[in-house]
C-alpha cells in the first residue's frame, strides 16, 4: 500500500487526503454486510493449519506420500506420486469411454465454489491460466482418489451396496481389479497392502484435503447420470460409503440421504459423532466400565455407576486423526468440539498403562500399538492446549461421575468388593472368615447359655418351701 505523506490537519497540504485514508474510505464502501460476510465464512472448509498447532508435532499434519490439493502440491518430496496419478486419471478415462472435456465441463462449473473451500488460497490458483492449474489439479487427485479407494474395495470387496448406490458402482470397482496389471506398485493387490496405507494416512492431514463435490461430479459424468436428479443423492451417498469404507472399514454406515461431507476428513468425523478421574480410580470408587452399544463419541453415558463409552480402535494412524479432526473443529465455524472433547475425556481418565490395560479388558479400547503405555502416552499428549466450549455432553457425563465418587458409600461399598471379591481366593478367604467368626460365636453363647441356664435353676430352687423330713 503506497502511503503518501501529507502535512498535519484533516487533509494535509492543499486540502489532499492521504492516499492510505482514500484506499481504507473506499473499502468501506465495498465491504459486504454481516449475512454476506457470513456466507463467505461457511464456505471455508480447509485451512493451513497455524504455527501455534502445527508446532506441538509437526509430522502429524505434513503428508508422506501424496498431495492433495493446493497446500502441499509441488512438495519435492511427494513428487514421484504424480506420475502415479495421470495413470489413475488415463485408467479412468479409458473405462469410462467419456472425454476428458466432460469432465472438465463437470469440475468447471462447480470451479467457485472449489475454490472457496480452501481458506488462503494463492493467487497461484485463481482466474486465468492459473484457474486452469486449479480445474487441473482437482481433477487428477479426485480420479486418483476414486481409483485408489476402487482398488482398496476391489482387493478386500464390502458388502452388497444398497440398491439406491446404483449399480454402476460396484461395476466400476470390479472393472478395476482386471484394469490394472498384477505388479502394479499402487493399485494392485500388491499396492494395496504396502502403498495405499501411507495413501489413507494422507487423506486424514487437515491440509492434504480434497473436496468430496469433486468426486462428486466426477462420478456424475462417469455413470453418465448427470441429469437425473435423483442420482445425485444417490452419488453423494455412493462417495459418503466409499470414502468411510476406505478411511475406517469398521466406521458405521451413513444413512441414505446424508449429506455429503466437505472432504474425506469431515466424513470420517462425522461417522463418529452419530449419537477427571483415571480409570482405575474410578473403578475402586465404585464406577463400572462398558462398552456402548454404538461406535458414535455421543455414545458416553453414566447411569446407576455404569460408565458406558463408544470402542475405539487405537493404532499407528489414530494420533494424525484425532489431532487433524481437532484441527478442522478448531478452524471451522459451526464444526462444534465433539471430537476434542472426547480427546479430552480420554486424557481425564487415562493416565498409565494400568488405565488402557482395564479400559482394553472391557472392550473399550482395541490397542493395535502394541504397549499399553504406548495408548496412555498418546492420548495426554494430544490433548495439550486443546480449546473446549464451556457446555458440553461429556462435560455433564464428567461432572455426575466425579459426583458419585464424592459419596462415601459407593466408595465404601467398592473397596469392599475389590479387596475380598477380587479373586475366588479372597471370596473364599473372606468366606472362611466369616464362617470362624460365625462358629466362634455360636460356640460362645453355647458355653455361657449352660451357666446362666443352670444357676437360673438353682435359684428357682432355693425360693421354694422344702418338704417335711420323715421322723
Amino acid at each position: 500500500m503506497d502511503i503518501t505523506v501529507a502535512g498535519a490537519g484533516d487533509g494535509g497540504s492543499g486540502g489532499e487526503k492521504r492516499t492510505w485514508v482514500v484506499e481504507v474510505e473506499r473499502t468501506l464502501h465495498d465491504a459486504p454486510d454481516a449475512a454476506a460476510e457470513a456466507s463467505r465464512w461457511r464456505r471455508h472448509c480447509i485451512y493451513r493449519v497455524p504455527a501455534c498447532i502445527k508446532d506441538l508435532k509437526p509430522k502429524a499434519y505434513q503428508p508422506q506420500v501424496v498431495s492433495l490439493g493446493p497446500f502441499h502440491h509441488g512438495d519435492p518430496g511427494l513428487a514421484p506420486m504424480e506420475a502415479h496419478k495421470r495413470r489413475a486419471l488415463r485408467h479412468l478415462l479409458r473405462r469410462a469411454a467419456r472425454p476428458l472435456a466432460d469432465f472438465v465441463a463437470a469440475v468447471e462449473a462447480v470451479a467457485d465454489r472449489l475454490e472457496a473451500a480452501y481458506l488462503d488460497l494463492g493467487d497461484g490458483w485463481r482466474g486465468g491460466e492459473a484457474r486452469e492449474r486449479f480445474l487441473e489439479m482437482m481433477i487428477v487427485d479426485g480420479c486418483f482418489l476414486l481409483e485408489v479407494m476402487r482398488a482398496a474395495a476391489a482387493v478386500s470387496p464390502a458388502p452388497p451396496a444398497p440398491a439406491a448406490a446404483g449399480k454402476p458402482h460396484a461395476a466400476a470397482a470390479a472393472k478395476e481389479e482386471e484394469d490394472y496389471a498384477e505388479n502394479d506398485p499402487v493399485f494392485s493387490r500388491h499396492g494395496v497392502l504396502y502403498m495405499v496405507p501411507y495413501i489413507r494416512r494422507d487423506m486424514l492431514m487437515l491440509e492434504n484435503q480434497l473436496p468430496l463435490l469433486v468426486l462428486e461430479r466426477l462420478l456424475f459424468v462417469e455413470t453418465e447420470r448427470a441429469n437425473v436428479a435423483h442420482s445425485r443423492v444417490s452419488n453423494e451417498d455412493h462417495i459418503n460409503r466409499m470414502v468411510l469404507r476406505f478411511l475406517s472399514p469398521s466406521a458405521r454406515t451413513p444413512a441414505l440421504g446424508t449429506p455429503l461431507g466437505h472432504h474425506p476428513l469431515d466424513a470420517l468425523r462425522r461417522s463418529m459423532l452419530h449419537g477427571d478421574r483415571r480409570a482405575v480410580e474410578l473403578y475402586e470408587a465404585g464406577i463400572r466400565f462398558r462398552r456402548a452399544r454404538t461406535d458414535s463419541l455421543h455414545d458416553v453415558r453414566f447411569r446407576h455407576g455404569v460408565l458406558a463409552m463408544p470402542p475405539v480402535a487405537v493404532d499407528d494412524s489414530t494420533e494424525y486423526m484425532l489431532l487433524n479432526m481437532m484441527a478442522f473443529e478448531r478452524l471451522h465455524p459451526g464444526a462444534g468440539n465433539d471430537v476434542t472433547a472426547y480427546v479430552f475425556f480420554m486424557d481425564s481418565i487415562i493416565d498409565s498403562a494400568k488405565d488402557v490395560a482395564l479400559l482394553s479388558s472391557k472392550g473399550i479400547i482395541q490397542n493395535a500399538v502394541g504397549s499399553d503405555k504406548a495408548v496412555a502416552k498418546l492420548f495426554n499428549s494430544i490433548s495439550k492446549d486443546v480449546v473446549l466450549e464451556p457446555e458440553s455432553a461429556l462435560d455433564g457425563v464428567q461432572r455426575q461421575v466425579n459426583a458419585y465418587c464424592r459419596q462415601p458409600w459407593n466408595m465404601w461399598r467398592a473397596n469392599l468388593i475389590h479387596t475380598y471379591f477380587r479373586s475366588p481366593w479372597a471370596f473364599m478367604s473372606l468366606a472362611a472368615a466369616m464362617f470362624l467368626l460365625v462358629m466362634t460365636v455360636m460356640q460362645t453363647v453355647y458355653t455361657v447359655l449352660p451357666f446362666y441356664q443352670n444357676k437360673d435353676a438353682a435359684g428357682g430352687g432355693g425360693g421354694g418351701s422344702a418338704a417335711p423330713s420323715p421322723m
